[in-house]
């Protein structure tokens, strides 16, 4: 059958027929609406696990044009291949780290998170043999047990940050444990106690550093807990935390997940199909292969249960899900190599949410994104082009 549909193009040449859609305007749009929400309030635009899947430096890049006033990475290395990049905007590096990591901190700029005495010391040693004074934020555990000094425990840590002759401490922050549940009992518990913490500053007399809190989950439901900066994760990227998240601000996905049919055939009733033999028809079908598997991030565990649109209609994935391939019935319709198949996102009036896969896989909307493999390629729409 006849290919209808032109190859996907890049200055690079011909892509793979997998490839994962940026929308960079919707992207813009989705940082105006949380910019509008939190005024005056800052937002830092979190990039962690490739931008959520979306492509790090791309959409770094994008953003730091549009306007966002703070980058965060979960790691030494995005840091590092942001810097690479040739973008200049302050990146705070929200991770634990290594005392045999801070001289590359300094050498990138980068913003260190100090999370307890020790690593403040060991940042403070480290800039003055150096020559070069680090910028910190202090990290505050309010309930996440994850790191951070906890903060019944902060007063030392607060302390010994400001007989640091080495580091600017430009900021203090926690995280919210459950901030997208609909009983905010406990996050309000959370910010009662960060806001404990903060007591220190007041009580001698100092302005405390720039305060921040504020996740997806409390940027929707926790006005009070925006502070000086918010952190945009996921929401950013046009999908609601949680499903029990209120929709506060209006945001849309700017990430859409295509391919192509790259085969047809006829199956015999009776005839499994796939690997393990778990799907067979009763009746003869038509079956078209899609060149997409759980080695680019489509879940192996959504075999016979997720579907996918091709010209604007629902088929199921039967068989399990391949390395490489998936397999969809198509009943006795119609398709042809070359039909755009959507894997996420929208065609005609039907759409495959981010919430769906993750139902379909049993997980959540991060994994499904942050899942994509980086050898699926990322093509751009507005802001800068195709990249």
């Amino acid at each position: 059958m006849g290919n209808i549909n032109q190859p996907t193009i890049t200055s690079s040449g011909i892509l793979r027929p997998t490839y994962v859609e940026v929308n960079l305007d919707q992207l813009t749009a989705n940082l105006r609406a949380i910019q509008a929400q939190v005024a005056p309030a800052k937002v830092m635009v979190i990039l962690k696990a490739n931008a959520y899947g979306h492509g790090l430096v791309a959409v770094a890049q994008h953003m730091v044009r549009v306007g966002a006033d703070y980058l965060g990475v979960a790691f030494l290395e995005e840091g590092i291949l942001l810097r690479e990049a040739g973008i200049t905007a302050p990146i705070l590096v929200l991770g634990g780290i290594l005392g045999n990591q801070v001289p590359q901190f300094l050498a990138h700029d980068l913003t260190l998170t100090a999370s307890s005495v020790e690593k403040l010391q060991q940042i403070d040693a480290a800039a003055r043999s150096t020559g070069r004074d680090a910028r910190i934020h202090l990290k505050i555990d309010t309930g996440m047990e994850r790191i951070g000094v906890h903060y019944y425990s902060a007063s030392p840590l607060l302390e010994a940050a400001l007989r640091c002759e080495h580091c600017q401490v430009e900021g203090i922050y926690s995280h919210f444990a459950n901030s997208d549940a609909a009983d905010s009992t406990y996050a309000r518990l959370q910010l009662a106690r960060f806001n404990q913490v903060l007591d220190f500053y007041q009580q001698r007399g100092l302005p405390p550093p720039m305060r921040h809190m504020a996740n997806s989950g409390a940027i929707l439901q926790l006005p009070e807990s925006y502070f000086d900066m918010v952190r945009a994760g996921i929401l950013l990227y046009g999908i609601y935390p949680s499903g029990e998240t209120a929709r506060t601000v209006a945001v849309r996905p700017g990430l859409a997940w295509k391919s192509q049919v790259v085969y047809f055939k006829v199956v015999q009733p009776g005839h499994p199909v796939s690997y393990g033999s778990t799907w067979q028809s009763d009746r003869m079908t038509r079956v078209v292969t899609i060149p997409a598997g759980y080695g680019d991030g489509y879940f192996r565990s959504l075999s016979n249960k997720a579907e996918v649109l091709i010209r604007g209609r629902r088929y199921p994935v039967i068989g399990r899900v391949c390395m490489d391939q998936l397999m969809v019935n198509i009943g006795w319709e119609t398709a042809y190599n070359g039909d755009e198949v959507v894997l996420l996102g929208q065609s005609g009036d039907e759409q495959i949410t981010c919430e769906a896969l993750a139902n379909w896989a049993g997980t959540i909307p991060y994994e499904v994104l942050t899942n994509i493999n980086t050898r699926v390629p990322r093509v751009y729409l507005g802001g800068a082009g195709t990249a």
